[in-house]
């Protein structure tokens, strides 16, 4: 992948949002449901520090088939027969389990070999879906900060993708897809795009988070419509942005207190990627700055133009502020927030199960 390609096809899917037609071809995994499952995505309640076999039983009793943990810190061990009994306690309690690994671009601020090299999480990743009976794995590059790094985004996709290229084989063998996460405002979504086609969309799709694109200036609403014929996974939250010093400031919010459309966004899934597991990772303790005012910020985006700006520009000063919330226990504030925003799902998108 070079530049002038990169730029190319950043440029085409700005221009072409993808019909949402005839998307079942590149979702042959998950084409057996028209309603979104949804799901416990283990971030929304952090300050638990729950590990794997309470997050079960926690997604059971709230009701939920669904459960997503992102990152393997949320397992008491990796060894075969512990995921095994695992599987087991999820399967009685009637739960399905998504995976995450975490970052396989080797210059990433995010990216650690605590449980293996790249190499080595992609094949861990691939048994622990065996195990789990799991239809795709998450990775990432990292988050925003990589966009600053030597050579930038473009040289941290090029690290993601020569990993997962050279397990091609082995990630078709096992019947999945690794879906690319935009993590943490690591990656627009015509990055995303572009690591997809470079790895090919047989083995590789996208875990598709619409609360960090606003992160990137972009809107959740065009993002899905970009990404979603190629979803394997998604993690949800709303969110409320508006003007401030450096640029814009945005807080994440529980589902139905902030600005998205949500019975449109959940009636979009339920065309692009039916079946796709929509998790909900509520966030609503963290205020963040889009510094675009600074000269500094856009090193970090050399390849967005001024016309880009015009839909995000309008968007924040249509905002108004809002407080963070008051202190208290964090973990049970999480439980409300995640609980709400469940509640608000099903009663309000009737394209979600109920």
């Amino acid at each position: 992948m070079n530049r002038r390609a990169f730029t190319t096809r950043a440029a085409l899917s700005v221009m072409a949002i993808p019909a949402i037609t005839n998307v079942r071809a590149n979702n042959i995994l998950f084409n057996t449901a028209t309603k979104v499952p949804i799901g416990l995505d283990a971030h929304a309640i952090r300050s638990t520090g729950w590990k794997a076999p309470a997050l079960i039983d926690y997604t059971a009793e709230l009701g939920l088939n669904h459960l997503l943990m992102n990152h393997l810190g949320y397992y008491e061990s990796l060894d075969e027969k512990y995921l095994k009994k695992l599987a087991k306690q999820a399967e009685k309690k009637g739960v399905s389990i998504d995976i995450g690994i975490g970052s396989l671009s080797k210059n990433s601020t995010s990216y650690n070999e605590t449980n293996g090299n790249a190499k080595q999480r992609i094949e861990l990743g691939i048994k622990m879906a065996g195990i789990f009976g799991a239809k795709s794995v998450n990775c990432m590059i990292g988050n925003f900060r990589d966009r600053h790094t030597e050579g930038g985004i473009e040289a941290r996709m090029e690290e993601i993708i020569g990993e997962l290229k050279a397990m091609r084989t082995q990630i078709s063998d096992a019947g999945l897809k690794f879906g690319i996460e935009n993590h943490a405002g690591d990656t627009r979504a015509e990055e995303v795009l572009t690591i997809i086609e470079e790895v090919g969309s047989d083995v590789c799709g996208a875990m598709v988070d619409p609360g960090n694109s606003v992160w990137t200036m972009e809107n959740p609403m065009e993002h899905i419509q970009k990404l979603g014929k190629y979803a394997v996974c998604s993690s949800i939250r709303d969110y409320r942005i508006w003007e401030s010093d450096k640029g814009a400031t945005f807080q994440w919010t529980a589902i139905g207190d902030g600005i998205m459309d949500f019975p449109e966004y959940t009636r979009l899934m339920s065309e692009l990627c039916p079946g796709v597991p929509l998790y909900i990772e509520t966030i609503n303790d963290l205020q963040l700055d889009i510094a675009f005012l600074t000269d500094d910020f856009w090193k970090g985006y050399p390849n967005i133009k001024g016309s880009d700006m015009k839909e995000f520009l309008s968007r924040i000063r249509q905002g108004e502020a809002i407080p963070l919330p008051e202190g208290g226990d964090k973990a049970e504030h999480q439980k409300q927030v995640l609980t709400k925003s469940i509640d608000y799902l099903k009663a309000k998108c009737p394209a979600v199960e109920g």
